[in-house]
């Protein structure tokens, strides 16, 4: 039984829920509180198992299917400033370990795998760029974003603001509002530009963290397109799902004969086609706005051995269990069409990044469009996410960009 005082409302929870905290996952769904004491939303509160043991601390949102986001499971942590001080250093302090000195564009936060449940911040050279998707993070984030910004600076960073993305319906689900707009920093002025300039393997991009996909940027593939480039000199090449035109460039610069870059959105072949001319490279990739599950079959009837290296990087097709079977389909289409497409000896890029989209289930799928292609395939690579995106082996949802290279023989 817990015996000592604590200044938190206390909640009790199955002997389910018990054994998943145990086992070191950080969330509490609302089917598996027994019991609790008046509570602020947003607020932390001690989960207490079925025979009052301390299990941890963390924030509570009656307005979430999670309804608790473990920050502790320390019953010594004092939850005052200094505590989520250390946390941001000890963050950061991990970035400058696994990244070098490729910190002008990482991950900072990465929500539940640097226990800020929640919270994801993205650096882009001189602006950091937060989402927070739970109420508790929500509620001290002017602390965090403060004391965030004094450690980067501390450490010599330079950060001229910090730009918040809360434009995603998740926040609809933690009753939080969407909005989007500059967090305004003591002493220091706000931005005017909603964009800015980064350096990722070589290549320059421009950022529109205001209006870009997610944050703006998809960091994650940063050493998967470093990964994919290595095989790219003297290559025909097709990108599809190129969005900004991340890996297309790289191919490029890297030597490729000729490179094609798609995707469906004209806002994103405009921004790829401007990061092609910001590097010199607009007379080496052709970019078109184009539906890829169109494109593919066209292509594998009218243009066989045209491409020799082709690129998957799709959107996530399923954000739920509910919709695995149908991201199957889609993830099969288009694999067993680039294998179609390819000629013997051909190179194939391809991941998943959805987190319900497990690496048994993709695996499973890859291993069936081959069948159905009559091919086989040779794997070069595994990869997964950059490692400013770590994987928690304990909180699967932290596991989620599956990338393999294969030769088609």
């Amino acid at each position: 039984m817990m015996k000592q005082t604590r200044p938190y409302p206390r909640v009790t929870v199955t002997r389910k829920a018990e054994r998943s905290i145990v086992a070191g996952h950080p969330w509490v769904y609302g089917t598996e509180l027994t019991g609790a004491g008046p509570y602020e939303n947003g607020g932390l509160v001690d989960v207490l198992s079925p025979r009052g043991s301390y299990l941890g601390t963390g924030f509570i949102n009656d307005r979430s299917k999670i309804r608790v986001r473990l920050i502790s499971r320390n019953a010594n942590d004092r939850f005052d400033e200094a505590f989520y001080e250390r946390r941001l250093r000890y963050a950061w302090e991990y970035r400058k370990a696994v990244m070098g000195g490729d910190l002008s564009c990482c991950r900072v936060i990465f929500g539940e795998a640097d226990q800020f449940p929640g919270l994801t911040v993205d650096r882009f050279s001189n602006i950091l760029v937060a989402q927070t998707l739970s109420l508790g993070i929500e509620k001290i984030k002017p602390m965090l974003f403060r004391l965030l910004h004094r450690i980067l600076a501390e450490d010599g960073q330079k950060i001229d603001g910090i730009y918040e993305r809360n434009d995603s319906a998740i926040r609809g689900l933690e009753g939080l509002e969407q909005n989007k707009g500059f967090f305004p920093l003591e002493g220091l002025p706000v931005p005017q530009e909603t964009k800015t300039r980064i350096t990722e393997n070589g290549i320059d991009y421009l950022v529109d963290f205001e209006n870009g996909q997610k944050t703006g940027f998809f960091l994650d593939q940063k050493y998967n397109r470093r990964a994919v480039a290595r095989l790219c000199r003297g290559r025909r090449v097709l990108d599809c799902f190129t969005d900004t035109g991340s890996f297309a460039l790289n191919a490029a610069k890297n030597g490729a004969e000729r490179v094609r870059a798609v995707d469906i959105s004209e806002t994103a072949v405009g921004a790829a086609k401007a990061n092609a001319r910001l590097n010199g490279l607009q007379d080496r990739v052709d970019f078109e706005a184009a539906n890829v599950f169109d494109l593919l079959p066209r292509l594998a009837e009218q243009a066989a051995g045209e491409y020799d290296l082709v690129i998957l990087d799709p959107p996530a097709f399923t954000k739920s269990r509910r919709t695995v079977s149908g991201a199957e389909r889609g993830y099969k289409e288009i694999n067993y069409r680039a294998m179609k497409l390819l000629p013997r000896g051909g190179y194939l890029a391809t991941c998943s990044c959805s987190h319900f989209m497990t690496e048994e289930l993709f695996r499973r799928v890859l291993r069936s469009a081959a069948a159905d292609a009559q091919v086989s395939l040779r794997q070069v690579e595994a990869r997964r996410q950059a490692p400013d995106h770590p994987i928690l082996w304990n909180v699967p949802e932290t596991d989620y960009l599956k990338f393999y290279i294969f030769q088609v023989v």
